[in-house]
């Protein structure tokens, strides 16, 4: 059996790792560009999927 470990982060964990603001945030999942999931009612983020984002931010800019 393999354990697979995954980093989720908080919102505001989110805002200040992409320096914007908590809205921003929530627009971005709700457009489906950052993956998130609820865990009891909370939104958590796997830190792989903020990597996920800004590579294809850097994509698109090059």
């Amino acid at each position: 059996m393999t354990i697979v470990t995954v980093e989720l982060l908080t919102v505001p964990e989110v805002m200040t790792r992409l320096k914007v603001g908590r809205t921003k945030v929530y627009d971005l999942i709700r457009t489906r560009r950052l993956v998130s999931i609820k865990v009891d009612g909370c939104r958590r983020i796997p830190a792989s999927a903020v990597w996920d984002f800004i590579a294809g931010q850097m994509e698109g800019a090059a």
